[in-house]
């Protein structure tokens, strides 16, 4: 099971947003340089993260992106969830509503359903600020 680059490129990005912003806008064109993402494809998750109320857009000269709010405030499953589809490792676990007929008597739901639930409960742990203090930690240079 892998999650998709869009969930992957949101996280990063929001990172480098994070790092780069000192309560500035920051340009999509700047993060999708450092980030090595293309600018349409960041353009539209950046839409998607709006809508998600965890970013906001700044117009005008100087203007770009700045978090909607702090970084310690946004867990990483907010922004995979956002940009993602539901974080459902099998398709009888999604809220649809077509889920699985068998259900009631399947041996492995329960299987399928924990498994969801330990990832969800993971993503839920870690936040946005965890994230960015640990690549401050990885990066030479850059301080938090």
């Amino acid at each position: 099971m892998r999650l998709s680059t869009k969930a992957q490129y949101a996280v990063r990005a929001l990172v480098d947003l994070s790092m780069n912003s000192a309560g500035r806008p920051v340009a999509l064109k700047d993060i999708a340089r450092r980030e090595d993402i293309p600018l349409n494809y960041l353009e539209q998750l950046f839409n998607r993260l709006k809508k998600g109320d965890l970013v906001r857009s700044v117009r005008g000269p100087g203007g770009g992106y700045v978090l909607a709010r702090k970084g310690e405030r946004i867990p990483v499953s907010e922004i995979v969830t956002t940009v993602e589809e539901p974080l459902n490792p099998v398709a009888c676990l999604d809220e649809s509503g077509s889920g699985c007929s068998r259900a009631a008597r399947c041996v492995t739901y329960d299987l399928w359903k924990e498994l969801g639930d330990t990832i969800h409960k993971f993503l839920s742990s870690k936040t946005l600020e965890d994230l960015v203090r640990e690549a401050a930690d990885k990066t030479p240079g850059i301080e938090r």
